[in-house]
Formats: structure tokens, C-alpha cells, sequence
């Protein structure tokens, strides 16, 4: 195993710590951990640490992809497990968010006031199963399709919109704070990121759909 495929190793373990922690949560909703208060806005320690973990595992993404093509060191099992780990990373926390558990202890104990809209993450979880279909179908005929500035913005605007909710729309709350909550900037940003996910989605297909004809 060389190292980039050990730093994605690291990003599913990382994954797994993120998701224990949010699991406590959710388990214990009494669970006594005082909140961090900047300015108007209450964030439970928990979250802060799901946070830096989120941040910490987008940045391993970057590295181990780079240092996978400068030193000539790609393998079929990054390839597998890369892909993998980033749908486990940003589906897993969109999921978690969308749990009404959550919900509830969001406006129960004052933190995460924010939600994310349900409709963004199905349409983006049910892109990304067809997008992955048809790689599939592709590497059967010995296609290669290659990403596109699209989808590499809605992984942009992905990780910028979950460690927005994580933290309560922190710093963004100073201005969107009288916003409803549709309109808050980080559900901003996980309308772009839907935008995003769909145009690249027609993109691939578009522009691959021979992938999907019968050949004799």
C-alpha cells in the first residue's frame, strides 16, 4: 500500500471518528458539554470537532490525488477506495443533517440552527448512483470519463455548505441572521452545489450517452 492510498485509508478512518461522534450525540442528547458562544450564534462542541475532522479529511482528498499523479503511484485500489471515501465523507454528513433527530436537537439546545433542504441531498445522492452506474458501464467498454469543472464545483460548494451548518451558519449568521431559513447562505450553498451536481450529471451523460447503446 503506498502512501496516497494510506492518507485515503486515513481519510475512512477519519470518516468513522466523525460519525462515532455525531452518533453520541444523537445517542446521548443530554449529554452535558457546554456550547462555545461567538457572537449571537451556539455551537455544541461536538459539532466544532465533527467540523475540523470534516476539514481535515477534504484536505487529505487534495493530497492524496496529487501526490498519487506526481509520483506515478495510482492503483486500482485508490481508485476504488478514493471515490469511496469522498461519497462516504460528503453523503454520510448530508444524511446525518437530514436526520430530524437532528433537527430537534439543533432548536432544543440553541446550536445548528441551520438545516439543509432534503431536496438538495436526493437529487445529489441520486446523481451521484448514476454518474457511478454509467463509469461503471464505461470501464466495461474501456471509456474513460473524465471529471468536469461542474462537478468540481459542487464538490467546492459541498465543502464549504457542510462545515457552514456544522458551525450554525458561523460567520455568515452576522448577515443572514433575519433570513429565513431557505435563504440562509449556507442553504446557498447547497443550492449551488445541487445546480452544480444536476449540469455536471447532464454533462457526463451528454457527452457519454454512446456508453449506454448496444454494440455487436
Amino acid at each position: 500500500m503506498n502512501l496516497p492510498t494510506k492518507i485515503t485509508v486515513t481519510r475512512i478512518a477519519l470518516i468513522g471518528v466523525m460519525l462515532l461522534g455525531l452518533l453520541v450525540l444523537a445517542c446521548i442528547p443530554d449529554l452535558v458539554v457546554p456550547d462555545l458562544v461567538i457572537g449571537d450564534a451556539h455551537i455544541n462542541p461536538i459539532y466544532i470537532a465533527v467540523f475540523f475532522i470534516f476539514i481535515i479529511a477534504s484536505v487529505t482528498d487534495a493530497i492524496d490525488g496529487h501526490l498519487a499523479r506526481k509520483n506515478n503511484q495510482v492503483t486500482n485500489l485508490g481508485k476504488f477506495l478514493d471515490p469511496v471515501a469522498d461519497k462516504m465523507l460528503v453523503n454520510a454528513t448530508m444524511i446525518f443533517l437530514l436526520v430530524p433527530q437532528a433537527y430537534a436537537l439543533s432548536h432544543a439546545r440553541g446550536y445548528l440552527a441551520n438545516t439543509i433542504m432534503m431536496f438538495c441531498v436526493i437529487l445529489m445522492i441520486i446523481r451521484d448512483l448514476v454518474i457511478d452506474v454509467l463509469r461503471l458501464i464505461a470501464v466495461e467498454k474501456k471509456v474513460v470519463i473524465a471529471a468536469n469543472k461542474y462537478g468540481k464545483l459542487k464538490t467546492i460548494f459541498q465543502m464549504v455548505a457542510i462545515p457552514c451548518v456544522l458551525i450554525n451558519d458561523w460567520p455568515f449568521c452576522y448577515i443572514d441572521f433575519a433570513f429565513p431559513e431557505p435563504l440562509k447562505i449556507c442553504n446557498i450553498f447547497f443550492y449551488l452545489a445541487t445546480i452544480m451536481s444536476l449540469v455536471s450529471g447532464i454533462i457526463y451523460i451528454k457527452q457519454n450517452i454512446n456508453v449506454l447503446k448496444e454494440t455487436n
